[in-house]
């Protein structure tokens, strides 16, 4: 006879009992397993690293070409600036009336000035040898400085200053001699090491921008003005020779390289400013337009080409007209 144990409606027999409370095995991963998970585990990981890897390099030469614009940009502002306003005079609106004749009882006459004479030698402005001039790798532009009389938003007292400024911004309006004895404004660009500087009326210079490659000027020359089919040609600062008069515009050609280092192929190249001389940035042993090796400090980075063409104001009839 067998003894039931109840609880509740269910019912277990009291033989079976001892047997349906007895722990089970619980068995874990073999080796085998282990080594399975972890050699997957560890793909996973070189996966992802290698994509963060590919990412990284085109994130940062995503970040170097937007870099490398943005200070070309710059650049190509602050010359154009100085270039742009190269050659400009003093137009004179106070001339004297002549009113015994009908013109001038309804046409206001203006003047332009030929020059400008400075107490200091140094300091005068002329068209002619005063606009511009340079070599292959360096640009001096110059124009007329002059003040004029400003007033302030919320006063009626006016400050004679001038609005012209060079590319430091400069010369400080300061009512002493030696301040208005400046009668031109000047700007100098020129390459020191890998830094693109510029020289202000002052003498002092100040770096632009950074790490620059090359800086090139080329000039176009106006000729044949006198048969009245004048022509224009691109020309190196001795095509142009004392000729600086005929100089009608300017082209600027600046390379600039990045900061970040990537394992670049052995077919990156670009095409120096004289559009011929190929460079392969990839190798520190390669040569640029002037025969000199780039060196390690630029070779595995990017390097961007950046051209520009002003036009002076002058129409290159300063050497022949003023």
């Amino acid at each position: 006879m067998r003894t039931k144990i109840t609880k509740g409606l269910n019912s277990v027999p009291a033989a079976n009992l001892g047997h349906s409370l007895q722990p089970r095995h619980q068995s874990g991963i073999t080796l085998v397993e282990l080594m399975v998970g972890v050699a997957i585990g560890l793909m996973v990981v070189a996966v992802a690293g290698g994509a963060l890897m590919v990412s990284r390099s085109t994130s940062g030469t995503v970040s170097d070409a937007s870099q490398l614009q943005q200070q070309a940009g710059y650049a190509f502002r602050v010359i154009g600036q100085q270039l742009r306003q190269s050659g400009s005079l003093y137009l004179n609106l106070n001339a004297t009336k002549n009113a015994s004749t009908d013109i001038d009882r309804y046409a206001l006459p203006v003047a332009f000035e030929t020059k400008a004479i400075s107490s200091e030698p140094d300091r005068n402005f002329s068209p002619a040898t005063d606009t511009i001039n340079g070599t292959d790798t360096t640009l001096t532009v110059g124009y007329r400085r002059y003040k004029e009389p400003v007033y302030p938003l919320s006063d009626t007292s006016l400050a004679t200053q001038s609005l012209s400024r060079d590319c430091q911004g400069g010369p400080q309006d300061l009512d002493t001699a030696d301040n208005n004895s400046f009668m031109r404004i000047s700007s100098a660009f020129a390459l020191n090491t890998n830094n693109l500087v510029c020289t202000g009326t002052s003498g002092l210079s100040q770096p632009v921008i950074g790490n620059v490659a090359n800086f090139r000027i080329r000039y176009l020359r106006m000729t044949d003005i006198a048969s009245g089919a004048p022509k224009i040609q691109y020309v190196n600062a001795a095509g142009v020779g004392t000729n600086w008069g005929q100089v009608t515009g300017v082209e600027v050609c600046i390379v600039l390289y990045g900061t970040e280092r990537m394992n670049l192929p052995s077919t990156s190249s670009y095409t120096d400013c004289d559009g011929t001389t190929e460079v392969d940035y990839a190798s520190a042993d390669a040569t640029d337009m002037s025969g000199s090796a780039i060196g390690a400090d630029r070779a595995q980075r990017l390097h961007m080409v950046f051209r520009s063409v002003y036009q002076l104001r002058s129409q290159g009839l300063i050497g022949n007209v003023l």
